[in-house]
């Protein structure tokens, strides 16, 4: 009886297999070599964070943006981070205990080559002095706030020509105060170049707006409601004199368009 005949044994691609082992070898080098580098810049005193000791501020990280920002507050961030090796410096938890410092809106934090940081500040902007309540006191404070609804302390020696924004609180999320910030802006905005005669702004209910101006020398407290705002502010002042020959009320309520009511 003829033998089955014997299954024949596949043939190696010898230069295919010489390249899987080629690029096998190169990619080990390779992952080999990253990770000694890593090691190398994680370890090296060369890239360690350096600050002078009690320097006020460390010269290793540059601030840059920063006008009223707390410096110290910043560059305390980084402060377990000092004597590390800047490649060691997780960049986007720094960045997001940056936005909680105080004046901060957003920022950015790089790496500078061999041993430095660089932050780049973008603060926030104030709109109006925000007038707050000290418990459950007639007292108040202010605070500077923005058009987000974040309340701001007020930096030393800086003064702003702007006006003061009351029904804003501390218990107030940020959504409602932006919401009273957001009422208060289309006030003045509707205002016109009568925005600049304004001192306070009551925004407690939005839909009952009330402020507070001067004319003639006489501080006056006028309720405008919701509308209109320009053209019952101005029908007031033309009627201001003639009113006050027979009144010494400083509260006015123009809510009616056709009527200006003694409070």
């Amino acid at each position: 009886m003829p033998k089955p005949p014997e299954p024949k044994k596949p043939k190696i691609n010898w230069r295919i297999a010489g390249r899987v082992v080629l690029w096998t070898g190169i990619c080990a080098s390779l992952a080999f070599g990253g990770r000694q580098v890593h090691s190398f810049m994680l370890s090296d005193s060369r890239f360690a964070l350096r600050c002078a000791p009690r320097a006020a501020t460390c010269g290793a990280i540059e601030v840059h943006g920063a006008v009223h920002s707390n410096m110290n507050r910043i560059q305390t961030v980084f402060a377990k981070d000092i004597g590390k090796s800047v490649f060691e410096i997780p960049l986007d938890e720094r960045r997001r205990h940056l936005l909680a410092v105080d004046w901060v809106r957003d920022a950015s934090v790089m790496r500078i080559w061999p041993d430095r940081i660089s932050i780049t500040v973008e603060e926030r902007i104030p709109v109006a002095f925000a007038s707050l309540p000290i418990g459950g006191s007639a007292r108040h404070w202010l605070a500077l706030i923005d058009e987000e609804g974040v309340l701001l302390t007020l930096p030393p020696r800086t003064r702003f020509p702007l006006p003061v924004l009351s029904g804003i609180s501390e218990d107030q999320g940020e959504a409602e105060r932006r919401k009273r910030v957001e009422a208060m802006q289309h006030l003045l905005a509707d205002l016109g170049p009568q925005a600049k005669e304004i001192s306070e702004i009551n925004a407690s209910t939005i839909e009952d707006m009330r402020v507070v101006t001067a004319i003639e020398g006489h501080a006056v407290e006028l309720w405008l409601g919701n509308q209109h705002f320009r053209s019952r502010y101005l029908n007031f002042k033309s009627h201001y004199r003639e009113m006050r020959q027979d009144t010494q009320a400083a509260v006015f309520d123009l809510r009616l368009d056709d009527r200006i009511l003694v409070r």
